[in-house]
């Protein structure tokens, strides 16, 4: 695994995701989910949500490091605020 710089942070990250991966495939088989209809007018599964959260905090904390807004550690919060809307609105 020499190809890429497996930091702390780094493993971390994908480890997360992973584990989210899997909660949710869990979720699915043990609780089948029915799509709903929120503030976008479309479709969407706990997934669908979970896809729409990763999207837009990536877009959010790169704009965070773009405008330099404040420490980084605090665009974390700023990612939770938006998956607690994007999980009960979208």
């Amino acid at each position: 695994m020499a190809w890429m710089a497996w930091t702390l942070p780094t493993a971390i990250f994908f480890g997360v995701i992973a584990s989210l991966l899997i909660i949710f495939t869990i979720l699915a088989i043990k609780y089948p989910e029915t799509p709903r209809v929120g503030i976008l007018r479309i479709e969407t599964t706990r997934g669908d949500r979970l896809f729409i959260t990763l999207l837009g905090s990536a877009f959010i904390n790169l704009i965070w490091l773009g405008l330099e807004v404040a420490p980084q550690p605090y665009a974390l919060l700023a990612c939770l605020v938006y998956a607690a809307a994007v999980f009960r609105w979208v």
